[in-house]
């Protein structure tokens, strides 16, 4: 595994061409919106405002505050909220734009960075195991177990990375569509690479209803 730090891409999302042999299955980015819902918790953000909201309104009512200086308080705490969710929903949107993910026949990429574009490829014998969370709109990430001499740092790859596995990052397609598709071409490509038989790699859902299963990759 190496992090890579480049200005030019001689194929989009790949700091460099592709090797004899080696061909891409699939590239893809995260969807912004969902990435903005999931990732950077922006209706959780909203619910934190609003709690200041009717906190501060029940202060100011128990305290005989003046409601002309209540609604000035409310409306300034409503300004932060949408202030901070707008520029949540925006560093999202950014962060969808400037991501590549690729899947190929020997690695998995991912290349981010708003402002210093990088690179984290992955070679398949690093990966322990693919697991990938789904919704019920289809979207979802694709996290990789990476095998215990290998590490990253979690803040290194954030927000690339399966929540809250701090002590041992998890590289992660984030907030991806078709999220159970792109599991199924990546499970076969670990198969292929470990030469097994592409049923032997199962990559488990987990849909927003809290159903679970299993997606297993067929030849």
């Amino acid at each position: 595994m190496n992090i890579v730090q480049h200005d030019y891409e001689p194929i989009i999302g790949l700091p460099a061409p592709l090797p004899a042999g080696e061909t891409i299955l699939w590239q893809g980015a995260p969807d912004w919106k969902t990435l903005a819902r999931r990732a950077m918790r922006i209706r959780v953000v909203a619910f934190y405002f609003l709690l200041l909201v009717v906190w501060n309104v029940a202060g100011g009512i128990a305290a005989a505050t003046p409601p002309g200086h209540m609604a000035l308080s409310a409306l300034w705490l409503a300004a932060l909220g949408a202030g901070a969710i707008g520029l949540l929903t925006i560093f999202a949107a950014l962060v969808a734009r400037t991501t590549m993910y690729t899947i190929t026949t020997k690695r998995v990429v991912i290349r981010f960075g708003i402002a210093l574009p990088m690179t984290i490829q992955v070679a398949y014998p690093m990966i322990e195991t693919a697991a990938v969370h789904a919704w019920s709109n289809g979207a979802g990430d694709v996290a990789i177990t990476l095998m215990p001499k290998q590490r990253i740092g979690y803040l290194i790859i954030w927000p690339h990375a399966r929540p809250w596995k701090l002590s041992k990052a998890q590289p992660a397609f984030r907030c991806i569509p078709d999220a159970a598709n792109v599991a199924q071409i990546l499970g076969r490509a670990l198969a292929l690479s470990a030469k097994q038989p592409a049923t032997a790699v199962p990559v488990v859902v987990k849909k927003a209803a809290d159903t679970t299963g299993q997606v297993t990759a067929t030849a």
